[in-house]
């Protein structure tokens, strides 16, 4: 059989390429327009003007469900009204507090099926009947709390620290990662108080870090950033960048997306452009970090919001989501938020997180092998600079890519992940490895003390959970877990 002969340098070349069929289509199709919100029976009679102020969205937040009803009318169908009441009186871990903003993100057509409502408005049928709760999981599922430096300031990494400056929000998710701290007290959960009353608090972070000049990273956060009083946020940011050794300093906030009103305030403006200002004198980068779980939540006023902070100065404004079970685990969800996020509100696709192993969340939580085949499937879509990380944090160990596990036993649904370095609150060598076992359910009711542990009281680390299919695991993994030692 004679060979082909192959094409010297300069013999012609011919084009093959062309756009193939792929599994997401691309350009997006949902319009760019903001949802009427006039469609919703509580909000037929409302302005523009009153709309588009702060203040109304903030006097007209569902707190209950009588204000839920009084917003969605007829649409909200009896069945679910009475799914929520049950979860709030049994399972809920954060109180209801939705602007009407975020309300009118929801399709009012099948709201049981609506992936807003099935994290911001949890119901009791959402839940995972059998297994809610992972039998380890706990209150302070990431121990942030064993690694208090002072009292709201996490010092996890070397070189970053979280500093959470109050602890409410424009809006609760049901989610919600610091479920210990955060919101209001539920049935289910008595929320822990801070002992130190700002300013006093506030003072002993801004001191920690001036006594520390190996913190160079700042995550500002809370609760939201768009809860504290904009004279109280630009004098803690100001101090901030008045420490030479501080170089990044991120504003964590969901209500950018959830009550983007706030931050088109002209107080707010005009606080946060004197920022920006000296940040850039200060050669501080200073970005925003959103919360955004879903593209339906995107909207133009939130595209408003972005452009405005990006022209005044800041660094950056990024998403950090978090992977849920009927939200935005399939791929087109993911990629469809994404490229909202980057085409059209310029926000940049940062971080997805695995959903942490707070109480009663099992049906929204992923297996690490799920997370993996989604970071897996999103690749080659975006700009490698605009492809979001999908990530599992482990407690005492952080926030570790999907993919990095030093080892996995999918069948037990248990993995095991190193860290490289040492925190204050660590006990042994940086080499040991910590395990993550999948989701397996158990009957074990959550604990609702609100005792809260002291800075610098550290103690073994618990592993947490993602979901698999093993449900016999738990006992195999609860016997695992009392001869475990330490993870540093």
């Amino acid at each position: 059989m004679s060979e082909m002969p192959r094409p010297g340098p300069f013999s012609p070349r011919v084009p093959r390429a062309h756009p193939a069929e792929q599994p997401f289509p691309y350009p997006l199709r949902r319009a760019w327009v903001e949802p009427d919100w006039r469609r919703l029976p509580g909000y037929a009679d409302v302005s523009t003007g009153d709309w588009e102020s702060a203040q109304w969205q903030r006097a007209h937040s569902v707190k209950n469900l009588r204000q839920l009803k009084a917003a969605l009318g007829e649409l909200l169908p009896d069945s679910l009204l009475a799914s929520i009441e049950r979860d709030q009186a049994e399972r809920a871990t954060m109180s209801m507090l939705l602007p009407p903003q975020m309300l009118n993100t929801m399709d009012e057509r099948d709201l049981w099926a609506d992936p807003v409502r099935r994290y911001m408005l949890p119901a009791f049928d959402d839940r995972d009947h059998e297994w809610p709760s992972h039998p380890l999981a706990t209150r302070d599922s990431l121990h942030e709390a064993d690694m208090w430096a002072v009292e709201g300031l996490t010092h996890r990494y070397p070189t970053k620290v979280l500093a959470e400056v109050l602890a409410t929000c424009p809006q609760y998710c049901g989610h919600c990662t610091r479920m210990d701290l955060v919101g209001n007290s539920t049935p289910q959960i008595a929320k822990y108080k801070f002992q130190v009353k700002q300013p006093s608090r506030h003072e002993q972070i801004l001191d920690y870090l001036r006594r520390t000049p190996s913190v160079r990273d700042v995550v500002v956060s809370g609760g939201d950033v768009a809860n504290l009083p904009i004279r109280v946020l630009s004098e803690f940011v100001s101090q901030l960048l008045d420490i030479d050794s501080i170089r990044d300093i991120r504003l964590a906030t969901k209500g950018l997306m959830g009550i983007p009103q706030h931050f088109l305030q002209d107080d707010v403006l005009s606080g946060l452009e004197r920022l920006a200002a000296k940040a850039t004198r200060r050669e501080v980068d200073l970005a925003v970090h959103a919360h955004v779980n879903h593209a339906n939540q995107l909207t133009p006023l939130v595209g408003k919001v972005v452009r405005k902070l990006l022209d005044m100065g800041f660094r950056d404004v990024r998403n950090q989501g978090v992977l849920l079970r009927g939200v935005n685990t399939t791929v087109s969800d993911l990629l469809e938020l994404c490229f909202t996020l980057l085409n059209r509100a310029k926000i940049m696709p940062y971080y997805f997180y695995m959903c942490d192993m707070i109480p009663n969340s099992e049906h929204w939580r992923i297996s690490v092998a799920q997370a993996q085949a989604l970071q897996h499937a999103i690749m080659g879509y975006l700009p490698g600079f605009a492809t979001a990380r999908v990530v599992c944090d482990v407690p005492f160990v952080g926030k570790r890519w999907v993919h990095q596990t030093e080892s996995y036993d999918r069948e037990k649904g248990i993995s095991y992940w190193t860290k490289n370095y040492r925190t204050g609150a660590a006990t042994s060598t940086t080499t040991r490895s910590t395990p993550y076992p999948n989701r397996a359910g158990s009957t074990g009711a959550a604990s609702t003390s609100s005792a809260r542990r002291s800075p610098r009281s550290a103690e073994p680390a618990q592993p947490c959970s993602s979901t698999a299919t093993w449900k016999a695991s738990s006992r195999a993994w609860l016997a695992l877990s009392r001869g475990s030692q330490a993870v540093s």
